[in-house]
């Protein structure tokens, strides 16, 4: 370990995580790389875990392994007895989830957080020290406002489950700062003179939105009271993939079809319930229950589309929520550069192929392009800050990248002010150079 001030920060994602160190001295944080599981190296880590239960000598034995490791432990498991998990930090601030069941183990929320901060500990060992070793003083990210937030005590339960699993995993003295003021950082390290600029942080589970002054001459004033305003809302790229899965795949797996009831011969819908659960994949695994498999075993035998409910059961039975949502993410991300992208997963009885049309995928998103507009405009309206008055927005997360994203901020700002990069780590950079502040 280096004698010299060392800074940390961390941006623990919805979807990806990124870790970035400063060393006392050093002009620029560094990003620090981890193992893609293939045998390159990658910025950022997938904040996924991997369970699988194997039995030796007659006794279950649980294995569990996080980022890109897990990907790659459970795209060569071929569904075996498995289970990927991820999105849990869109649980922080909600108290109906406390524990879920593994293999017949019970792991809190905490535990699984724990278990993916680890795993960031291990692939990050060359740069932070043995595992074992505190990390004292890191900047963590938080979301202006977490996912499934209902008020102050939701979002004082998610910084308590953070805080905990933070310090089982190692971090010690941690300090939050808004994820948006960590893109603002990021984004002052790059100019030469003072600006109002409005932040929006586009991540997995949350938009967040931060008005702030930075600039040399604001380096050394104190970081609130350099925030003019902050807002955020609980959705973003997940809830855009969740549209797609709604529009494309899940008519094709029988949603809208209909059946006849083995109980009294009257023609029901297939129920809605089941697609719900096919819009995030992390959920698919919830189907895999005796009862539902022979409810929908059932439904096929007196399906009007036996071969999609076919299809359906398939991507069950097999676990193939992530490799189709793999799909849909590629789809998604073509469309930021495409009019039209295709969507093919094929595997067994599921076939689809498709064509999505940009201008069909920015209709199913309305809602959701609808509630950002609703935060910037709700940002501006309590900040007293006429658009005029900003001179540059800096936008950054993956779904930033999306034409009619980026052309909300246009129609209000003008397209001259929009900024950008660095969309998947400007926020660890950004935070490690807030900690060499503080």
């Amino acid at each position: 370990m280096s004698a010299s001030p060392r800074f940390v920060g961390l941006d623990f994602g919805t979807t990806n995580s990124a870790l970035a160190l400063l060393d006392g001295g050093a002009r620029d944080p560094s990003l620090v790389r981890f193992a893609d599981g293939v045998g390159g190296e990658t910025a950022t880590f997938r904040s996924v875990l991997y369970f699988e239960e194997d039995h030796v000598d007659g006794r279950a034995v649980l294995t569990s392994l996080a980022g890109p490791e897990a990907i790659t432990r459970y795209l060569a498991s071929n569904g075996g007895n498995v289970r990927l998990i991820q999105s849990l930090k869109s649980y922080l601030a909600s108290s109906l989830f406390t524990s879920t069941s593994v293999f017949g183990r019970t792991h809190t929320l905490e535990d699984l957080i724990t278990l993916i901060l680890r795993g960031i500990r291990r692939g990050a060992v060359s740069s932070l020290g043995p595992v074992d070793a505190p990390v004292r003083g890191a900047v963590v990210g938080r979301p202006v406002r977490f996912a499934n937030s209902d008020g102050e005590a939701d979002e004082a339960l998610a910084l308590k489950r953070l805080t905990s699993a933070l310090g089982r995993a190692g971090f010690e003295d941690v300090r939050f700062e808004y994820e948006p003021v960590g893109a603002a950082c990021f984004y002052e390290s790059t100019i030469d003179h003072d600006e109002l600029v409005l932040i929006g942080d586009f991540g997995g589970g949350t938009s967040d939105f931060c008005l702030m002054r930075v600039g040399p001459g604001m380096r050394g004033a104190d970081g609130r009271a350099r925030i003019v305003g902050t807002e955020g809302v609980g959705l973003a790229g997940d809830a855009f993939d969740s549209e797609i899965v709604n529009a494309v795949v899940s008519p094709r797996l029988g949603m809208g079809s209909e059946y006849r009831s083995f109980m009294d011969g009257k023609v029901l819908p297939v129920p809605p319930w089941i697609y719900a659960k096919l819009r995030r994949w992390h959920h698919l695994s919830f189907l895999k229950s005796r009862d539902t498999l022979r409810f929908l075993d059932d439904v096929r035998v007196q399906s009007t589309t036996p071969e999609r409910i076919e299809a359906l059961l398939h991507l069950i039975e097999y676990d193939l929520g992530f490799p189709l949502y793999r799909v849909v993410e590629g789809t998604k991300v073509s469309l930021s550069s495409h009019i039209e992208a295709p969507l093919r997963f094929v595997d067994g009885p599921v076939q689809i192929d498709e064509r999505v049309a940009r201008a069909a995928f920015e209709g199913w998103i309305g809602a959701s392009l609808d509630a950002v507009r609703g935060c910037i405009d709700r940002l501006l309206a309590t900040t007293g800050v006429s658009p005029r008055d900003v001179d540059r927005v800096f936008l950054t997360g993956g779904s930033s990248l999306v034409p009619v994203v980026r052309s909300i901020f246009a129609e209000r700002f003008g397209a001259d002010r929009l900024r950008g990069g660095n969309e998947l780590t400007s926020v660890a950079h950004g935070l490690c150079l807030r900690a060499a502040m503080q």
